[in-house]
C-alpha cells in the first residue's frame, strides 16, 4: 500500500493550545508540510523547519497580522493541495477555508467557530484588543460582520469532516456552522505536572494571559473579598487595571519559569477559572498537579469538572457567586490522586490514538 500523503494547516503560529494540537499532528506525521499563514521562529524550530509561511509572513504584513481576516482568507484559499492524500486543518479562524480537490480528505480540528464573528462578537466590539487601535478594529468589524460570517460559514462546509476540542463547541459547531463534529479533547503535557506533592497546600493560583474574557477580574476581587491568598501568574493588557482592584492577600507573580509553574500549581489549594473557555489547558495542567478546580459552569470546563471529585463549579459569572463556592471549598476532601487520573485522559498519547482511530475510521 502507497504512503498516505498528508499536509496540516494552521491559522497562525504565536502561542497556546491551538498550536500544541499541531505539534502532536507533526509528530505523528513528522514530513508533513506546515502550511500556516504567519510563524514565530520558536515555533518553526519546535516544527523542524517544515512550516511553509507566504507574504503575510513578511513585513508590514507580519506586523499588521492582527487586521488581515480578508488576505488570511485568500491566501489560505489560494493553496494547492492536488498532491496529497489527507489534509488536517487546525483552525479557529481562516485556516479551514482551504480548498481540497474530490479525491483529498479535508478533516478539520476546530478550535472554535470563529470567535470574532460568532458567540464572541459582542465582546470583540467592545473591547477588541488593539489598545490605541481599538476604535478603528471596532469600526473593521462592524462594517465588515455580513460578509464575513457569510465567508466564513461557507469555509465550514469545505471539509469533510469536523472534529471538535470539547462538547461544548461541538454544540457551538452545531448551533453556527449547522454541522455535526466528533469530539476528541485536545493534547495537555501533563507529564511535567505529576509527582513532587507539596505536604501541605495554600492559597490559590490562576494562571493566563490578562484579557477580559478571561474575568481574571471575578477571581481577584472574591480573594479580596474573603482574604485568601492568590497568585496571579501572566500578564496582558488587562495587568494594571487587576492591580487596581487587588487586595494585599493578592500577588501578581508575572511570566515564570515552568518549574516554577509546576512547583506553585502543586502547593496549591485550588486553581481558579473564572472564564469561558471552548476547553481550558490551564485547569486540566493544574489537575495534573493534583490540584482540584473551581469553574464557572460552562465551557470546555463542564468536560472534566466533576463536583466533589475535581473540583467545583460556580452557577452565575458574577462576584457572588464565585465567594459563595470558595466559602463551600473548605467543606470538601478532594484526593489528588482522583484530580490527576482525571487529567491523564488529556495526555498527547490519548490524543493521537484519537486521531489515529478517528482517520482510519474516514479516510
Amino acid at each position: 500500500m502507497a504512503k498516505r500523503r498528508v499536509a496540516i494547516v494552521h491559522d497562525w503560529f504565536l502561542e497556546g493550545g491551538a498550536e500544541k494540537v499541531v505539534l502532536e499532528l507533526h509528530r505523528m506525521y513528522p514530513e508533513a508540510p506546515i502550511y500556516t499563514s504567519y510563524c514565530s521562529p520558536d515555533w518553526q524550530k519546535k516544527l523542524g523547519g517544515r512550516v511553509i509561511t507566504g507574504y503575510l509572513q513578511k513585513w508590514p504584513f507580519s506586523r499588521l497580522r492582527k487586521f488581515l481576516p480578508v488576505l488570511r482568507q485568500r491566501w489560505f484559499q489560494s493553496l494547492d493541495f492536488s498532491d496529497f492524500d489527507l489534509v488536517i486543518s487546525s483552525s479557529g479562524a481562516e485556516a479551514k477555508g482551504i480548498k481540497t480537490p474530490k479525491d483529498t480528505v479535508h478533516i478539520n480540528y476546530c478550535h472554535a467557530p470563529t470567535h470574532y464573528y460568532w458567540n464572541r462578537y459582542d465582546s470583540y466590539i467592545k473591547n477588541p484588543g488593539f489598545g490605541i487601535m481599538n476604535p478603528l478594529a471596532r469600526l473593521g468589524l462592524k462594517a465588515l460582520i455580513a460578509p464575513m460570517r457569510k465567508w466564513d460559514l461557507k469555509a465550514s462546509k469545505r471539509p469533510n469532516y469536523i472534529i471538535a476540542n470539547s462538547t461544548f463547541t461541538q454544540a457551538q459547531i452545531k448551533k453556527y456552522y449547522r454541522r455535526d463534529s466528533t469530539v476528541i479533547h485536545p493534547p495537555v503535557d501533563i507529564e511535567q505536572y505529576l509527582g513532587g506533592q507539596a505536604s501541605q497546600r495554600h492559597g490559590f493560583i490562576i494562571t493566563g494571559r490578562h484579557v477580559s474574557y478571561k474575568r481574571f477580574d471575578l477571581a481577584i476581587k472574591a480573594c479580596s473579598i474573603l482574604d485568601l491568598h492568590l497568585d496571579v501568574l501572566g500578564t496582558g493588557p488587562e495587568t494594571a487595571k487587576l492591580k487596581r482592584m487587588a487586595g494585599p492577600t493578592v500577588s501578581f507573580k508575572g511570566y515564570v519559569s515552568d518549574a516554577e509553574i509546576v512547583e506553585l500549581l502543586q502547593s496549591a489549594e485550588g486553581f481558579i477559572f473564572p472564564g469561558l473557555d471552548d476547553f481550558g489547558i490551564a485547569p486540566v495542567a493544574a489537575m495534573a498537579a493534583g490540584t482540584p478546580v473551581i469553574a464557572y459552569k460552562d465551557g470546555g470546563a463542564l468536560d472534566y469538572i466533576h463536583p466533589g471529585k475535581t473540583g467545583l463549579f460556580f452557577e452565575k459569572q458574577t462576584v457572588k457567586s464565585l465567594v459563595a463556592t470558595l466559602k463551600d471549598f473548605p467543606k470538601h476532601t478532594f484526593k489528588s490522586v482522583d484530580v490527576q487520573r482525571e487529567a491523564e485522559k488529556f495526555s498527547p498519547e490519548k490524543f493521537q490514538k484519537a486521531i489515529e482511530t478517528f482517520i482510519k475510521r474516514v479516510v
